[in-house]
């Protein structure tokens, strides 16, 4: 059976907050929308797990039985670029959010790595490049099946560019692509403009990573507002004064036969998540050839 797109939200929506919903619901709750991917946010995690293992196991459990895919966002307090101790600290807080995501069955931790500061960029890059190899190496001798998701940066002073992402996972053992649609365009003020805009950084990907690697990308997507140094906040997809578009993206999944996972990231979560896989649908029919 072929690979299919699956969409999901970051994070349990509101409205299954209000309906009394436990952790355990949620998987049940998307599918029966018609979704099929969560992303679980850890985002301000310290270096212990902040679920128990027993929770963490059965929202794996529910996740599973449900075919909803697991995915973590770690937390937001990572440099693995800063001084000596603050990359150890980090690293800490990456272990910690890798050891919830091997409980619940997670396929990717996904996190952003770290800020240029004072450094020179390449300086901060090849610094987190070093941590993140330690990282790898230390949750593979732990036994931990779960990727590690170094993530598109939505701001200029911080680690992430796509080329920067495309080398950790050349470099990195053990490592998933993360493509944030809303922080390139907001990183590049506004510079997914056009379909073609899509499909070349799809292209970058594959001449760099192979095709089921840019295929199978996890990614994140929302409309965005942006000032000159990057991403501000997150918009709903019915916000037409921002962007990106994802009827653009979704003609590139179709053109390019991609299967990723794709989280919302819109503060409806759900909600757009569902009018993402319409969006979806409606491009694969319409490319449909005609009888």
């Amino acid at each position: 059976m072929a690979e299919s797109t699956r969409f999901g939200p970051a994070g349990v929506p509101p409205m299954f907050r209000v309906m009394g919903a436990e952790l355990p619901d949620v998987p049940r709750l998307l599918r029966e929308e018609g979704l099929d991917a969560l992303e679980y946010e850890a985002v301000r995690w310290g270096p212990k797990p902040q679920i128990s293992q027993n929770h963490a196991q059965e929202l794996g459990a529910a996740a599973k039985e449900n075919d909803v895919r697991l995915s973590l966002h770690g937390s937001y307090y990572i440099n693995l670029s800063g001084k000596r101790e603050i990359v150890e600290a980090s690293k800490r807080r990456l272990i910690a959010s890798a050891t919830a995501a091997e409980w619940m069955g997670a396929y990717v931790m996904v996190f952003h790595t770290g800020f240029y500061g004072h450094f020179e960029k390449d300086f901060a890059f090849k610094t987190c490049l070093e941590a993140l190899k330690e990282v790898s190496a230390e949750i593979r001798k732990l036994g931990f099946k779960v990727k590690l998701g170094p993530e598109t940066a939505g701001r200029n002073f911080q680690v992430g560019t796509l080329e920067e992402i495309m080398t950790f996972n050349e470099e990195v053992e053990g490592t998933q692509l993360v493509i944030d649609w809303a922080h390139m365009h907001a990183l590049h003020h506004g510079g997914l403009k056009k379909t073609e805009d899509f499909r070349s950084v799809a292209e970058k990907i594959e001449q760099r990573l192979g095709t089921e690697t840019m295929r199978s990308m996890h990614c994140h997507f929302s409309k965005i507002e942006f000032n000159l140094q990057g991403e501000r906040s997150h918009h709903s997809l019915d916000e037409i004064r921002y962007g990106p578009d994802f009827r653009m993206l979704a003609e590139v999944i179709v053109d390019l036969q991609m299967h990723p996972t794709i989280i919302c990231e819109s503060p409806l979560l759900d909600v757009d998540a569902r009018k993402m896989k319409e969006t979806l649908k409606q491009m694969l029919e319409a490319k449909q050839p005609k009888v």
